[in-house]
């Protein structure tokens, strides 16, 4: 019912020349609590999308109208964000950030016809359980970040003692636990496996644990917070031990947390879309404005316009019309020609190895 409510909304904006011709997205994620950074990045990607778009003459010659919700990275409160979109008429959600979070509003969007492309939700069961056709991530998977991140620490660090902890979360627990499997398969032994609390301040008692089994390579499924504060906690207890992490160190916050403790950190991202040649003036135009698009900002920028141009195609933001587009064309985006597959996964490049030096991150060199 709700699609067809919403085929009816999408004709009436086409008829009329009314204020109910605007059209209204969304974008979702941590606006609020310690996860901000990555809200921040994806409102002012989706921000100047929407600019952009509205300066070119809007979708289907109407203007959209970005909505923000706060989930603060919070499952129950992810399904209350994404109950207000639909109350509000959103057609489109670019979000949410959180693994935990689009996982459970991903049902409310399937259920009330409203299209949701993550930028950030890395954990496969997103797309493999999807709950409905319109459900996609513009981002890659765990799976393939714990394939590269895995045989990365086992051809690297064999001289080493390699550990593996996460904080519990559907994003890191589900890294870790894919990391792992692909280093025990290629014949690595984790010399630990623990679980922490996200949100704490002292992991002493973690630390030292670490430090009597002798672990030389730390691999952290979790977020920038907490791999800061236990990468500074080891440093304390003068360990020198490498900190291997994934794509949620991609925030200039990590290294205003670590200082130069952070130096020789590892992690796994996409191709930074920044050096993409077609991105420049995108880039550049962020920087004007104050912003530097690091993390996922480009790639909330690159939902937002494929979304746009799947609607353009379809000449409707009618749910099934759009998702037929987004699952059989290929989109002009500021990452490059971006398309998905039969799951919503995209079909953008995979992952690769960034280092930590000098308060910035860049490709690692062997």
């Amino acid at each position: 019912m709700k699609k067809v409510l919403l085929a009816g909304a999408a004709l009436g904006l086409l008829m009329s020349g009314s204020a109910w011709a605007d059209i209204t997205i969304g974008t979702a994620g941590p606006m609020t609590g310690q996860y901000a950074t990555f809200g921040t990045q994806m409102k002012a990607g989706a921000e100047l999308a929407v600019e952009h778009i509205n300066a070119a003459g809007g979708v289907l010659g109407e203007k959209l109208v970005l909505e923000v919700g706060d989930d603060a990275c919070d499952p129950r409160q992810a399904v209350n964000v994404a109950n207000q979109m639909a109350g509000n008429g959103v057609v489109f959600v670019a979000g949410h950030f959180c693994s935990g979070s689009s996982i459970p509003a991903s049902q409310v969007y399937a259920e009330e016809g409203i299209i949701q492309i993550s930028p950030g939700s890395t954990n496969p069961t997103f797309t493999d359980e999807r709950p409905g056709d319109g459900i996609f991530r513009m981002c890659g998977r765990d799976d393939q970040q714990g394939d590269v991140a895995g045989k990365y620490l086992f051809d690297h660090f064999g001289d080493k003692k390699v550990a593996f902890i996460h904080d519990k979360t559907a994003y890191g627990q589900g890294l870790a636990d894919a990391t792992k499997a692909v280093y025990e398969a290629a014949g690595g032994k984790p010399a630990l496996y623990e679980a922490y609390t996200a949100g704490e301040k002292d992991y002493t008692a973690l630390v030292s644990k670490l430090k009597s089994e002798g672990v030389g390579v730390l691999y952290v499924g979790g977020y920038h917070t907490e791999a800061g504060l236990i990468l500074r906690q080891m440093r304390e207890q003068g360990m020198d031990t490498i900190l291997v992490s994934g794509d949620a160190l991609v925030t200039d916050e990590y290294w205003a947390i670590t200082g130069d403790a952070g130096e020789g950190t590892l992690m796994t991202f996409s191709p930074d879309p920044r050096k993409n040649p077609d991105a420049t003036d995108i880039v550049e135009q962020f920087r004007a404005k104050g912003t530097e698009p690091e993390g996922y900002v480009l790639y909330t920028y690159a939902a937002v316009q494929a979304w746009a141009q799947a609607a353009e195609a379809a000449g409707s933001v009618d749910h099934d019309a759009v998702v037929e587009k987004l699952h059989s064309e290929t989109f002009k985006t500021v990452l490059g020609d971006s398309s998905f597959d039969e799951k919503g996964d995209s079909k953008l490049p995979g992952y690769v190895f960034y280092e930590w030096k000098g308060g910035q991150y860049d490709y690692i060199t062997e």
